[in-house]
């Protein structure tokens, strides 16, 4: 269960609002590997309609979900029918390996599939090798609702749970909820209040390093603190480079994208970890009502340009 919880961590929420009228209801549940929390001012029975609908997406997405499409498309060398969601997720996905050559890359999956963070079990260098000319996002065919990748495999890891978080508040607020938080292994979906404070864990550590006060939207973390084995003071994390098939080396120790979609920030925020302080925010910067906090390695932090720190917060301008 340890495992899980270091997710929902990564952000720690603080309310600064009037509260609705409404009884707010909530619960929390194991799914997609993780902690899901949803709460809001509805009924139990929305509640459990929307965790039957992490579900359902869970099992077109997921690629250990047998006969999902993604395990669908990892286990076919031809051409596999798949959902909507998945074609929309594998485009934005190849947008997003575009933007940044190639640092993200949805197609990870042979050489991030070799390592265990809960056995705390590397993999060889040679198995590392054989697996890394599997991974090219451009080997991926699509033709209509249809996707053929001949050799490797999805990993929609870093992007997954922010559709389906979006997705839920989508769901949430058509059937009227004016106030909710949605809480997918730490990528936050907040709306209907003023104001939120969200806290960011110092990276290895407890605590908080800063705190942002924000509005309306999402708020999604990655770092190399979340997953990671540790030999000979080496601290090997899930965040892969798909240069070399080893946790990324940068000045980067954590990164925390806003902005109205989820699953756009959970993908730029694992891209931006793959880029590193400078060219992540130049990255952000060319994103429109985005920003992001950037927690280097040597505990200093550095602002989106549409952040500044004030009276001890981040702020937007």
């Amino acid at each position: 269960m340890r495992k899980f919880f270091c997710f929902a961590l990564c952000l720690i929420l603080f309310f600064t609002c009037s509260c609705s009228n409404k009884k707010e209801s909530s619960d929390t549940r194991i799914l997609m590997n993780t902690v899901v929390t949803i709460t809001a001012d509805c009924s139990m029975e929305i509640i459990d309609q929307a965790f039957d609908l992490c579900a359902t997406l869970e099992n077109k997405l997921s690629r250990t979900k047998e006969n999902s499409d993604i395990w669908a498309i990892n286990n076919s060398d031809t051409f596999v029918p798949v959902s909507n969601e998945t074609i929309m997720l594998i485009n934005k996905a190849r947008y997003y390996s575009e933007k940044t050559n190639g640092k993200f890359d949805v197609t990870v999956y042979p050489v991030s599939s070799l390592y265990d963070f809960t056995s705390k079990k590397l993999p060889s260098n040679e198995k590392i090798a054989a697996a890394l000319p599997l991974v090219d996002y451009k080997k991926i065919e699509v033709k209509g609702n249809s996707v053929c990748l001949k050799e490797g495999g999805i990993d929609f890891g870093g992007i997954a749970k922010g559709y389906i978080a979006d997705c839920v508040v989508v769901f949430l607020k058509e059937k009227g909820v004016k106030s909710a938080i949605v809480n997918i292994g730490g990528n936050l979906y907040c709306f209907g209040k003023n104001e939120y404070k969200i806290g960011i864990k110092k990276p290895f550590e407890n605590g908080i390093i800063a705190t942002v006060k924000g509005k309306e939207g999402t708020f999604v973390t990655s770092g190399i603190y979340e997953r990671y084995i540790k030999e000979n003071d080496k601290i090997y994390h899930h965040i892969i480079d798909p240069a070399t098939g080893y946790g990324v080396e940068n000045d980067l120790a954590g990164v925390t994208v806003m902005c109205s979609s989820s699953a756009d920030a959970d993908a730029l925020s694992t891209a931006c970890m793959l880029l590193g302080g400078s060219d992540g925010i130049k990255l952000i910067d060319s994103c429109e009502n985005t920003e992001a906090v950037f927690v280097k390695r040597d505990g200093s932090i550095l602002l989106s340009n549409g952040l500044i720190m004030k009276n001890g917060y981040i702020v937007y301008k």
